[in-house]
């Protein structure tokens, strides 16, 4: 005997094979989109047909990878340009409320309709059983309700869920357990929903009800945790502030790293055993401007004896600054694979990306990080609190800050101490056959419950 559905589709093949469609999405941002990308390859290695939906600017890497590139269509493309030079208007929002009020709304928000719209369109061709996007990509509740299909949310940034224990995401602070420390929170999580980003969580919940789907009154940060099927946090609970109130659909799947290639001859300098410190220092690939962090910390070093500086300046006047600083304890390049770095090195000091900061306490390396914007500001409170290092809490620190902290770190073991032990906690977590599983979970759910919505109108055939 068999059952047989009149006028509703049968599930996909899929759900008996366990072999599913996946799209991928991100926002068009290194730190969205690499951390991505191991897990994409993993899941193509598992049999799945995975596919990718971002900006042109990575074509070139998903081709390298064999991972078939949807791109943006109706979207706004960056095109490879950073958010200064895609809106010349942001330099006059000083502050990092005003910056992070604007990129909040015309990097992310404004995005999140044309982002569906694209989106749909592919469904037509590559009808997907499943979407993964990082937790920022604005589209993901239009995906889940309108689309009807399930979405994991990738948290490439530390947990942006309010919580009743916290003070609000956005502002860098630290949690606080005293009773004034506590009303303190609860105030500023009121102002910062209804003053400080009353702007950009109103422009959410009217593109939301637009399409009428039910928001409340969450801000927009929560509305991306809230509507998806799950989300999967990059780290672990040990760099997570404790919180009571935790969403049910939030899983920690360890650190989620970039797709590292196979290389014959990974990269070497024979000065990384000829000086008894090895300090890396890095401000990722969006912040362009080379005074922040690069120039102190080569300042702060240049000529040392027994200290060998490694930066990397993401392209930005990489020939420059070897003129500028032509010392032999200096190395300067465009780009050098961390994990070749890592392994020599004694201290990592950053302005703070989460993917950076992830692959440094996996390598067991103290931090020194000096990072207010783009969401910076609440990864660095973190390795504060949590005394994974120093966190110099501004944009533009000083050579004699830089080389302060970083000799502290150095002679300091608690630091040295409290890293180990969460590298130790990163280990026991296998971030992409975790994610598969859950993955697996959501998408064998959604037939069951397709199954059972087909219910009465399925009649059976002898």
């Amino acid at each position: 005997m068999k059952k047989h559905s009149m006028g509703t589709a049968i599930p996909h093949p899929s759900a008996v094979t366990k072999e599913y469609r996946i799209l991928f999405a991100n926002v068009p941002a290194d730190g969205h989109f690499n951390p991505l990308t191991g897990l994409a390859k993993y899941l193509q290695k598992q049999g799945h047909d995975v596919r990718w939906y971002s900006s042109a600017q990575y074509g070139a890497k998903l081709q390298k990878m064999h991972i078939p590139h949807y791109p943006f269509v109706k979207a706004m493309d960056p095109a490879d340009k950073d958010v200064d030079q895609l809106f010349p208007e942001r330099a006059s929002h000083k502050g990092t409320v005003a910056k992070l009020n604007f990129d909040l709304i015309n990097f992310f928000i404004l995005r999140s309709t044309e982002y569906f719209e694209d989106i749909k369109n592919i469904y037509d061709s590559f009808p997907f059983d499943i979407v993964i996007a990082d937790n920022c990509f604005s589209a993901i509740p239009l995906v889940k309700e309108k689309l009807d299909v399930p979405v994991v949310a990738i948290g490439v940034l530390p947990l942006v869920e309010t919580s009743e224990d916290l003070a609000p995401c956005g502002l860098g602070m630290m949690p606080s357990s005293s009773f004034f420390g506590k009303v303190k929170q609860d105030l500023l999580r009121f102002v910062a929903d209804n003053i400080l980003f009353r702007k950009p969580n109103q422009l959410m919940r009217q593109i939301m009800r637009r399409y009428d789907i039910k928001c409340g009154n969450w801000n927009a940060f929560d509305l991306l945790v809230k509507k998806s099927s799950l989300l999967l946090q990059s780290g672990t609970p040990g760099f997570e502030y404790k919180r009571s109130d935790m969403g049910k659909n939030i899983r920690f799947i360890g650190p989620l790293l970039p797709l590292t290639q196979d290389v014959t001859n990974p990269w070497f300098d024979e000065r990384l055993n000829r000086y008894e410190k090895v300090i890396v220092v890095t401000q990722g690939t969006v912040e362009r401007d080379v005074e922040k962090l690069l120039v102190p910390t080569l300042e702060a070093f240049k000529g040392s004896e027994d200290c060998l500086v490694v930066a990397t300046t993401g392209g930005s006047q990489t020939a420059e600054l070897k003129k500028r600083y032509p010392h032999n304890n200096l190395i300067i390049e465009d780009f050098i694979p961390f994990e070749h770095i890592m392994p020599y090195a004694d201290v990592y000091v950053t302005n703070g990306g989460y993917g950076g900061v992830m692959l440094g306490i996996q390598n067991q390396l103290p931090l020194v990080v000096a990072g207010v914007h783009e969401g910076k500001n609440e990864i660095n409170a973190r390795i504060g609190y949590f005394k994974l290092g120093i966190n110099l809490g501004t944009e533009t620190p000083l050579p004699m800050q830089v080389r302060g902290a970083v000799e502290k770190v150095l002679t300091d073991v608690e630091y040295k101490r409290n890293i180990l032990a969460l590298a130790k906690e990163f280990e026991e977590y296998d971030s992409h056959e975790l994610c598969e599983m859950y993955i697996d979970e959501l998408v064998e759910k959604k037939y069951r419950d397709r199954i059972v919505q087909i219910g009465r109108d399925t009649i059976t055939i002898y």
